[in-house]
């Protein structure tokens, strides 16, 4: 059922519930602070409730009640240090705290791909939700919010019935999220859509309770937020069917890439062109170095191993090319390299030893520090591995660069990743790059060469500034 809400009343069709700790509104918990969870525990207090985040881990947790926000989201750090001061947001290591404070419990915790296989590793979402039944002393709801393979949540009940004192009722239901990252906080306070799968009316009163304060936003800003109930199953296919479907559509336009690269053809041409067509769009459709990041690769590789678990494995199989398509465009740009350094590849790939390279970019998309699955970071590696001398600068991920990929070489700005390189490539598509000055920056460089790794740059431009240009599918 799809209800649209423009303003915050309730209908007939969601009865108002109290909340079983008897505060006006229910209390909220957050299991997992990482990005998913901390983002949402702040905004949520910002919408006026009262929160308590959860972890394990005493570092982060001392520096997000210190008003440290231990990932870089264009916002946060504001809304952090603003709930702390007005109460209504704290965070915590202790479950028993945890259990005891909250009326909606959200797991928040990772989905990681598992080390043996495609599937999805639940050992955190087993721990979180284990954990915490152990210690409720009151009926409470559960709701999931991490991405998981369907049929998690039928799971993730049976535990709570083994774990918790029957005579509670703890009830489970689930609602994934919908997080672009550098625009997070907007997706919370401002969600294109809320889907929720129950059981029960009472979960579905809880749940509408814990979201009223998106409700009232809305109608004070005169827009609707649709709110989907539906079962257990559907809810968690929504996200991973969404993920597919972009990642799709990401590695059509790249494959068009690889065709107009054969042919001759202009790859940004050619999706204007398409994307014209209100069937189609123009969002996703921008050919480069493809996805990356926390969610669509191991999101993909998960449903495609679940689908074959439940014997839908056909319907899926498109998506190992999807795979596929994505991990060449890496090596793509190692071959542009070598073409524009004048170097050779064997069947190992090329060697570019003695040779500098100036790499624009290690986060997986602009606006963060995620460089979990990063393209960028991924291509600087293999520029590496290929004996190149590879100078990394991204204006927010170093840090986090460093850690993962430490043989490389990382500066402080763009200016001395360039200093003296003979060949720059720029793969993520950081405002700082895309408005850079090809002039100033071909004074600096060894040598006038540049990768475009996400077509963004003004090509005319750089070509005029004496740069050989070289971008993903175009001439």
């Amino acid at each position: 059922m799809t209800i649209p809400y423009p303003n915050s009343q309730p209908t007939p069709a969601i009865a108002a519930v109290t909340p079983p700790s008897g505060a006006a509104r229910p209390r909220v918990t957050f299991l997992g602070t990482g990005y998913l969870g901390a983002t949402y525990a702040i905004c949520y207090a910002e919408l006026g409730y009262e929160v308590l985040g959860f972890d394990v881990d005493a570092d982060k947790i001392a520096k997000l009640n210190a008003g440290e926000v231990p990932i870089h989201e264009p916002g946060l750090d504001e809304l952090l240090r603003r709930n702390l001061a007005a109460g209504r947001l704290r965070f915590s290591t202790d479950i028993q705290e945890t259990a005891d404070f909250g009326d909606v419990h959200f797991i928040c915790v990772g989905t990681p791909q598992r080390a043996d296989g495609m599937g999805a590793d639940l050992s955190y979402v087993e721990a979180s939700v284990t954990g915490l039944a152990q210690h409720l002393t009151r009926k409470a709801l559960i709701v999931g919010k991490s991405t998981v393979p369907v049929g998690t949540a039928e799971w993730v009940e049976q535990l709570v019935g083994k774990h918790s004192p029957t005579d509670l009722g703890v009830e489970v239901a689930w609602s994934p999220e919908f997080l672009q990252e550098g625009f997070a906080v907007d997706d919370v306070l401002r969600p294109n859509r809320i889907v929720v799968g129950v059981k029960s009316e009472w979960a579905n009163g809880m749940l509408f309770a814990a979201h009223k304060g998106v409700f009232d936003l809305a109608a004070t800003e005169d827009r609707e937020v649709p709110l989907v109930v539906t079962d257990f199953a559907t809810a968690e296919l929504v996200k991973v069917a969404a993920n597919a479907f972009l990642a799709t559509k990401i590695s059509f336009i790249n494959a068009m890439a690889e065709v107009c690269e054969a042919a001759g053809g202009d790859v940004t041409q050619l999706a204007r062109s398409i994307g014209y067509d209100p069937r189609i769009g123009n969002r996703f459709l921008q050919a480069g170095l493809g996805f990356g990041g926390a969610c669509l690769p191991k999101d993909i590789r998960a449903f495609q191993a679940r689908a074959q678990e439940l014997g839908a494995g056909e319907a899926l199989r498109f998506l190992h090319e999807v795979d596929l398509i994505n991990l060449r465009r890496r090596t793509r740009v190692v071959q542009l390299a070598a073409e524009l350094l004048g170097r050779r590849s064997g069947p190992a790939g090329p060697d570019l030893s003695g040779t500098r390279i100036a790499v624009l970019g290690a986060t997986f998309k602009p606006n963060t520090d995620d460089v979990r699955d990063a393209p960028a970071l991924a291509v600087a590696a293999l520029l590496g591995k290929a004996g190149a001398d590879v100078h990394v600068f991204d204006p927010q991920g170093i840090e986090n660069a460093r850690r993962a990929v430490p043989e490389l070489t990382y500066e402080e700005n763009m200016t001395d990743a360039v200093r003296g390189a003979d060949l720059v490539c720029v793969l993520t598509e950081w405002a700082e790059f895309r408005n850079a000055d090809p002039v100033a920056l071909g004074e600096l460089a060894n040598g006038r060469r540049v990768v475009d790794g996400r077509n963004c740059l003004d090509s005319t431009l750089w070509t005029q500034a004496g740069w050989e240009y070289r971008g993903m599918g175009r001439p």
